[in-house]
């Protein structure tokens, strides 16, 4: 039965779930020095696990929500959604967290082009010229990181904006994979299946070498998988009450948490070049969401419009 649309719940959840995200990104930070990223990647998507099975139970869904008719879609999604995890909880190691958040922000600009490539949707000059907008501002988050001036630059945050880059390249690959999977897969199976193929990764990075946590680590780690969890599942179920397009802006408020987090709890100061590359950025997000709104406005009025047989 379709959830009666309730658009401020929607964007209540939607809020709710980047606070988590945010959170979860905090602690895998603040145990970043000594906890390789393909153990935060284990710890992040193993201890998410029970979280949905619970969510799954709650909504009577687990007899059904766990199938699949397309398993090998599931391991492509999750060989490149592990890959983009793991290459960004690297990049929290070496790089503040507002800037990690503000690169991450190519993701969903990717999406764009990827999809155009791969699934060959149509992409006209305006979305285009919005993703030449968006690309700038990462350039102009990244140009600190990677001057040529061998007295000024730091080799380990020009890595750490390189991994960050190439995470949100994989990131964006998966979108694509997961806008494959939805025609045929719950959302459930897949954040599900997702966590799974995860978990069984990042078992793979041991012989680089895993460290036994801290109590205190401990505790960290084990946070941040069930932050993922509850996080996904805030995600998944604002979309059940109000239009992704009406939502997806307000994915930009961690940028405000992550600026205050970086602040309070690292004593992370953003730059003012990390400020303007990142506003670019998210002008060109939500021009993109605005312009995929408009468009869906219009297929909707002439679906509408048209006379039924």
């Amino acid at each position: 039965m379709p959830t009666a649309q309730n658009p401020l719940r929607g964007i209540a959840l939607k809020i709710a779930s980047v606070c988590v995200f945010v959170s979860m990104a905090s602690l895998i930070k603040a145990s970043a020095d000594t906890i390789p990223p393909g153990q935060a990647v284990f710890f992040r998507s193993f201890f998410a696990i029970p979280v949905i099975l619970v969510w799954l139970v709650l909504q009577h869904d687990l007899a059904h929500g766990l199938e699949t008719k397309n398993p090998m879609g599931h391991l492509w999604r999750g060989l490149v959604g592990t890959t983009a995890m793991g290459l960004g909880f690297a990049g929290l190691g070496l790089l503040p967290l507002p800037e990690v958040t503000a690169i991450g922000y190519a993701a969903p600009i990717l999406v764009v082009v990827f999809a155009a490539m791969f699934l060959n949707e149509q992409v006209r000059l305006f979305r285009l010229s919005m993703v030449a907008l968006g690309m700038g501002g990462v350039l102009i988050v990244l140009s600190p990181r990677l001057a040529l001036d061998p007295t000024t630059a730091d080799t380990g945050q020009a890595l750490g904006a390189m991994l960050v880059l190439m995470g949100a390249v994989c990131a964006a690959l998966a979108q694509v994979f997961v806008r494959k999977l939805v025609q045929t897969e719950r959302t459930a199976a897949i954040v599900f299946w997702f966590s799974i193929t995860a978990s069984a990764l990042s078992l793979l990075t041991i012989p680089w070498g895993w460290a036994w946590p801290t109590p205190t680590q401990w505790v960290l780690l084990i946070g941040a998988g069930l932050a993922g969890g509850v996080g996904q599942i805030l995600l998944t179920s604002s979309y059940r009450f109000a239009d992704a397009s009406l939502i997806a802006p307000f994915e930009y408020t961690s940028m405000l948490l992550a600026i205050g987090v970086g602040y309070f709890i690292f004593a992370e100061v953003p730059t003012p070049t990390m400020l303007m590359g990142a506003a670019l950025i998210v002008v060109a997000g939500i021009a993109i969401i605005w312009r995929e709104r408009q468009l869906g406005l219009k297929r909707g009025a002439r679906k509408a419009g048209t006379p039924q047989p």
